[in-house]
């Protein structure tokens, strides 16, 4: 039985995500569990015109290819995606998990191996075709969020399809300000850190890329972080769940990291020499997400959140650094979580998760739900 509101998502990925034109080529990527909203997507896509083509992938047996794979064939990996990603306009990938575990027993050195000879392919998508990534709700998610299928079901369609132009207007304001913010300062407990983002630039994200979405993004001048952050959600990466992660900062390099797995924390940090720099400082904006489930595309958009991220920047808000590693860390100041301050130049504009500046009360939870 169709469900309607996967079609609704599916043409907010085809025309608000992707804005999918007539004759374009679209890659479409997902896991078999998914299935529902690929057919909806197929559909659409023939509909508007356009050329659907289908990748369909198993975690199971891509442990088996990545954990078993020599650096050739990640040669011949990167050599094959560039030519599919060359040949594509847009790409939408739809992940179905089931068992955030399932890469667990993937050696670090594996993913060190072909996070580095990936990169230029993966770059290449990033920064030259339109994308879209997005969740597919399964018992497995379900049972990570600490909901019921149907709960969880409900849930996702929900903070996924949130009103974007209106969270586009209301982001305008904080970019703007971003945009000419040099000094920033956060915060909370077990937090104080101090970073410039002059001259970086920023960008808004209200469901162009990432769904569900909501956040603001620059980076930080690389070496101008200083001070140190302590994360109070889980951090997960690779398979492995990271808790308590605190990161101490001088002049931009992490010098001292700890967390609940300090060894494992500090191998991948050790992936390259801008795993231990930071690439991305962002505030989550949905409405809808409160509360952290352990997944990255959820846990960074949570109102009243912040991300400061180890690794790679992105290309539209480049501070030059680059990594293998990308790792979005988040920390909630709500007051249930602890509070915190986020001041640029010295002007607090944000306490306790809460804007208060008036120009950016439009973000609020109150006025975006």
């Amino acid at each position: 039985m169709r469900d309607p509101r996967l079609n609704e998502l599916a043409k907010l990925l085809l025309t608000h995500s992707l804005s999918i034109t007539e004759g374009e080529k679209v890659e479409v990527v997902g896991s078999y569990n998914a299935k529902p909203l690929m057919k909806e997507l197929l559909h659409e896509i023939h509909t508007m015109g356009a050329h659907p083509f289908l990748n369909i992938f198993d975690d199971e047996l891509k442990r088996l290819e990545a954990g078993e794979a020599k650096e050739e064939k990640f040669q011949l990996m990167n050599k094959w995606n560039m030519a599919r990603y060359q040949d594509i306009d847009a790409f939408v990938q739809i992940v179905g998990e089931e068992n955030d575990a399932e890469m667990i027993d993937v050696a670090p050195e594996q993913w060190q191996m072909g996070g580095r000879i990936l990169k230029p392919s993966n770059d290449f998508l990033i920064d030259n075709r339109k994308w879209v990534l997005l969740n597919y709700p399964t018992y497995g998610a379900a049972q990570k969020a600490r909901m019921s299928y149907d709960k969880y079901f409900d849930y996702l369609i929900d903070v996924c399809t949130v009103d974007y132009k209106k969270m586009e207007k209301a982001q305008q304001p904080l970019k703007e300000l971003m945009d000419r913010t040099d000094k920033v300062r956060i915060t909370a407990e077990g937090t104080d850190l101090t970073f410039s983002i002059k001259d970086i630039g920023s960008v808004m994200c209200a469901g162009e890329r990432n769904i569900p979405d909501g956040e603001v993004y620059t980076a930080p001048v690389k070496d101008s972080v200083n001070g140190t952050i302590t994360y109070n959600t889980p951090c997960p990466y690779q398979g492995i769940t990271f808790n308590n992660v605190a990161l101490t900062f001088e002049n931009g390099k992490i010098v001292n990291a700890t967390a609940d797995k300090t060894e494992e924390l500090n191998k991948i940090l050790d992936t390259d020499d801008g795993a231990r720099f930071v690439g991305e400082f962002a505030l989550g904006l949905n409405p809808k997400i409160t509360e952290p489930m352990g997944d990255i595309l959820f846990d960074e958009k949570i109102t009243g959140s912040l991300h400061f991220t180890p690794g790679e920047a992105y290309e539209d808000a480049d501070n030059g650094n680059e990594s293998a590693v990308h790792w979005d860390m988040v920390l909630i100041q709500r007051p249930e979580y602890g509070g915190g301050e986020i001041y640029f130049d010295d002007v607090l504009i944000r306490k306790d998760g809460l804007f208060v500046m008036e120009e950016l009360k439009g973000l609020n939870p109150d006025q975006l739900a």
